[in-house]
């Protein structure tokens, strides 16, 4: 078992602390894997394994306990009154009115409770009501890249024109992140098999059935439409125009709720527009990215791929890993591609395959050089030059940044 040191830590600085840890994500991005990491963990640390109780209410065996009631008679009775009880409850959504059993639990000094789940659900309504302020969200994603190297056990060579690296790198952009993609071993057909199960299962579940479409097919169309266009600006009515115009009609109204479930779901992701000068978060507009661009190369091929938007989909995902709320950039009349904001600091990011054309360069730079505050910039291409700067602006191959442990 590969760890995610990154998330193992965050779990070990709330260990014990009285708050509910929740874990949310698409499936099968790894967070019954984290759980099991972290577990084995608290056991090498001295935890006794009568202190651990997990269920994964994906595994059959627990189908008895897949009510609330039955579910906290199950852990009551197994409590340990003079020692700490870790309890891990993985896809808690599969449980009717799981929040009643969750929030009894947590009245419990003596239990440290750690919930997963697939759907943006879970952290809304009742359950939201219930725990304000006592519990913390743990957002997982599939791999990075540099977790990536350490699943298919590659040596991470640092410098950026090194070719196997770049291999490595053109693998994880079609082979998927998802961590099981690791062990079949590049073989595209069964990537492509087990990828198909993740998007059907995720559809069919976590939209389909929660929201009852019965137009399958319109759905189908939305998304595709929103896989061929990642990185580009959006909005419901432009959705709803350019799928209408091909001879399906679709409101604006069934567009949104799409969209709304799409994100729920964590297959996308919305990028909502910030105003870098007035500093205000802007409504109207935004860009959507997926969590994985292996599943565009599922669902739509490489055909008529912009190999740049794919590039911004990876530094998208890697500064929300990071810890950067991130947004696209308004700058008067100009775009940058990435305003990250954490706490009352901001960086800004523009991303591009490469600027070696003079021309590119200098339209990539711009917006940067527009902004007279003094934030980081930072301009990432896949170019395997050396680091430079512009006027205090960091050129860096994005490779090297992303394998960095740096912003």
């Amino acid at each position: 078992m590969v760890l995610r040191p990154r998330y193992l830590a965050t779990l070990t600085a709330y260990k014990d602390t009285h708050l509910i840890k929740v874990l949310t994500g698409i499936r099968r991005c790894g967070k019954s894997m984290l759980l099991e990491s972290f577990q084995e963990e608290l056991q090498a640390k001295g935890v006794g394994k009568e202190q651990i109780i997990a269920i994964n209410f994906e595994d059959m065996d627990f189908a008895p306990l897949c009510t609330a009631e039955t579910l906290h008679a199950y852990i009551s009775q197994r409590l340990l009154r003079d020692r700490m009880n870790y309890i891990f409850l993985d896809e808690v959504q599969n449980v009717a009115d799981f929040q009643k059993a969750v929030d009894s639990l947590f009245l419990r000094k003596n239990v440290d409770l750690y919930i997963t789940g697939s759907n943006a659900v879970l952290l809304s309504g009742e359950l939201a009501t219930l725990l304000s302020g006592r519990y913390v969200e743990i957002h997982v994603l599939p791999l990075s890249f540099s977790e990536y190297l350490d699943f298919t056990k590659t040596d991470a060579v640092t410098t950026s024109g090194a070719s196997s690296l770049g291999r490595q790198f053109a693998e994880y952009l079609q082979f998927s992140s998802f961590p099981f993609t690791s062990e079949l071993h590049r073989d595209a057909i069964r990537i492509r098999e087990y990828l198909g199960g993740i998007f059907n299962t995720v559809i069919l579940k976590d939209i389909v059935a929660r929201k009852k479409i019965a137009d399958v097919m319109m759905l189908e169309d939305v998304i595709r439409f929103m896989f061929d266009n990642i990185g580009n600006l959006l909005s419901t009515k432009k959705i709803s125009d350019t799928i209408s115009a091909s001879g399906r009609k679709i409101s604006t109204h069934t567009v949104e709720s799409y969209l709304s479930a799409l994100t729920d779901s964590f297959i996308v992701y919305r990028c909502s527009r910030f105003d870098v000068k007035g500093r205000q978060y802007l409504k109207t507009g935004g860009k959507y990215y997926l969590v994985d661009v292996g599943l565009r190369w599922y669902l739509v091929g490489n055909k008529g791929i912009d190999r740049g938007f794919i590039l911004e989909n990876i530094v998208y995902l890697e500064l929300i890993r990071r810890g950067f709320a991130v947004y696209v950039g308004k700058a008067g009349n100009a775009e940058i591609d990435f305003a990250a904001l954490k706490g009352d600091a901001c960086s800004y990011f523009q991303v591009s395959l490469t600027v070696r054309d003079a021309a590119t360069l200098e339209r990539e730079l711009l917006p940067l050089r527009q902004q007279r505050d003094h934030y980081p910039k930072y301009l990432l291409t896949l170019d395997d030059d050396p680091p430079t700067s512009y006027d205090g602006i960091q050129r860096i191959n994005v490779i090297d940044w992303l394998l960095s442990t740096r912003t």
